[in-house]
């Protein structure tokens, strides 16, 4: 993620809390997720896409709730988001 930012500092303090927000927390569910993040989307596959700063960039993290471990897919400008062809495989 520090790496992204490096490279679109816009978005370094949305991208921050995101961080800070999924490394304290303990999800079961999506529906957890959606607690915290209402405008989160399930698009299968164990992903979840995020809107960071008020949608102008998109993550894409894989879940796995029964380990509690999170990887960040992707990284984006919506656009670049727009672009991807397998999204549910990224």
């Amino acid at each position: 993620m520090q790496e992204y930012w490096k490279k679109q500092p816009a978005c370094e303090l949305q991208l921050l809390t995101w961080y800070k927000v999924v490394k304290n927390v303990q999800w079961n569910s999506f529906e957890d997720i959606k607690q915290v993040f209402n405008s989160a989307e399930h698009i299968g596959n164990q992903r979840v896409v995020f809107n960071i700063k008020g949608n102008d960039y998109r993550l894409i993290a894989k879940f796995n709730f029964t380990k509690g471990w999170v990887f960040v897919r992707f990284i984006g400008t919506h656009a670049e988001y727009d672009n991807i062809k397998d999204i549910k495989n990224i």
